[in-house]
């Protein structure tokens, strides 16, 4: 058990698969980790690393194959048809485009009433109208928006009301599924403060999905690297940037852009990968990123790694960390 008494999420050996024509996805493939009451945990992978599917299945869409979700020590992955009323008040989700999670023929007041009904967070006609009108404000948008339907508004405004439909039950847990990926660079900055603002004021804990792994320098304070549907690699999110461990996340990091001869400094030595991504229908034994990875060694093909602590809070699932290739 991985369970800490200021846990507010655990994830334990969490499997989810999945049947195709082609054979079974393995999108998440026993992965374990935990979130801390008020922090952001980082999620960090490219397309295809399973990275969604684990937001999906904490938040009840999807029902786990196998390994549980613990929320405040209660398991609820066996609740994802009938999860409780106070449940899905306490745990929310920003989806990436707010162009199709919000609902285009609702009307803003639509979409900012409906949770508000749903949880009984409203006494009356005039109790609505002024929690909506809150919400907006709390978002940054002009209350006049109570009028308009999402067509009518840019995608930044769209993911503002998406984040004021999230805040409207008073969470404690939010799941942010890239939710600025689909934004302006100047839009994506305001949002981002505006995260940060919230999870201070509100004591909110976030699971903050991403392929960015430069954001989370300054987003988040604990980061997971997932390739493949498995973690390579934990690490506060500072010591990812000082000492990369994982050949994976050094390509990760060594890719990132820079604007300063001082910030290219600090990238771990340019990695190329090898080959492409293989298919979540036929991936590789061993370790499924030895196809691709320039420290390979016999034993990557053959058995797959198990994760390993190398320093307090920072672990790793390589063979080049462990005893067995010696």
């Amino acid at each position: 058990m991985i369970i800490l008494t200021n846990n507010i999420l655990t994830i334990e050996q969490l499997k989810k698969h999945f049947v195709t024509r082609q054979g079974i996805v393995k999108a998440v493939d026993g992965i374990s980790f935990s979130v801390k009451e008020g922090e952001t945990f980082g999620l960090v992978g490219e397309s295809g690393s399973g990275k969604s599917t684990v937001a999906y299945t904490v938040i009840g869409m999807y029902k786990p194959t196998k390994g549980k979700v613990l929320y405040r020590g209660k398991n609820i992955s066996q609740e994802s048809k009938k999860r409780s009323q106070a449940l899905k008040k306490e745990i929310r989700i920003v989806f990436q485009d707010p162009g199709t999670s919000l609902n285009p023929a609702r009307s803003i007041r639509q979409i900012l009433e409906l949770p508000l009904k749903i949880h009984n967070l409203s006494r009356n006609h005039k109790d609505i109208v002024n929690k909506i009108e809150e919400l907006l404000k709390m978002v940054q948008l002009p209350v006049d928006y109570i009028y308009k339907y999402p067509l009518m508004i840019g995608g930044g405004e769209k993911q503002m009301v998406a984040i004021a439909r999230a805040l409207a039950t008073n969470p404690s847990f939010v799941l942010l599924d890239e939710p600025t990926s689909a934004l302006d660079v100047s839009v994506q900055a305001k949002i981002i403060n505006m995260l940060i603002q919230f999870q201070k004021k509100f004591n909110l804990s976030y699971l903050f999905i991403t392929h960015d792994l430069s954001l989370m320098r300054n987003v988040a304070s604990r980061v997971a690297i997932m390739y493949l549907g498995k973690i390579c690699e934990i690490a506060p999110a500072s010591e990812f940037f000082k000492n990369p461990l994982h050949p994976y996340t050094q390509m990760l990091l060594s890719s990132i852009s820079v604007i300063s001869d001082e910030e290219e400094a600090l990238k771990p030595k340019k990695i190329i990968s090898k080959g492409e991504i293989p298919s979540p229908v036929n991936v590789p034994p061993g370790c499924s990123f030895h196809l691709r990875c320039p420290n390979k060694m016999d034993i990557c093909s053959r058995e797959d790694p198990v994760m390993v602590e190398v320093s307090k809070g920072h672990t790793v699932r390589c063979h080049l960390y462990t005893n067995t290739h010696v």
